[in-house]
């Protein structure tokens, strides 16, 4: 437990670089349509947080259908995101670099509310 709370102590205190750098050196170690889902994951969270003001802590690309993959672009019709402990449709398409690592273009829409009835067979969590 110690070790937990020492560690996220100390993830908080980092610079924002020494962050950013852990996050792209762990997305390295990923396959690379693998490391693209994750990064338009995470840059679909940012940018619905601030374009909407919904605090979005989890988001996924392939919640009822899996993402299409087209070289640096992923077309996501089939995701969905958390916020407030509240999940919502998603579909995205988003272009990243060559390597992977960071997002060019982005494109969201985000839909309805997903029932809690629905979320154990979809794979979602509270």
């Amino acid at each position: 437990m110690r070790l937990i709370y020492l560690t996220a102590l100390l993830a908080l205190s980092a610079p924002a670089f020494a962050q950013d750098q852990r996050f792209l050196d762990s997305l390295r170690r990923l396959e690379p349509q693998t490391r693209l889902e994750q990064v338009c994951d995470y840059a679909v969270m940012s940018r619905i947080d601030r374009d909407t003001g919904k605090e979005a802590d989890r988001a996924k690309s392939d919640v009822t259908s899996r993402p299409s993959h087209a070289g640096n672009t992923i077309t996501a019709t089939g995701g969905a995101f958390r916020s407030n402990g509240r999940w919502y449709g998603l579909s995205y398409v988003c272009q990243g670099t060559p390597d992977h690592l960071h997002v060019t273009s982005l494109h969201y829409k985000i839909g309805g509310t997903i029932p809690e009835s629905k979320w154990a067979s979809l794979g979602l969590w509270r």
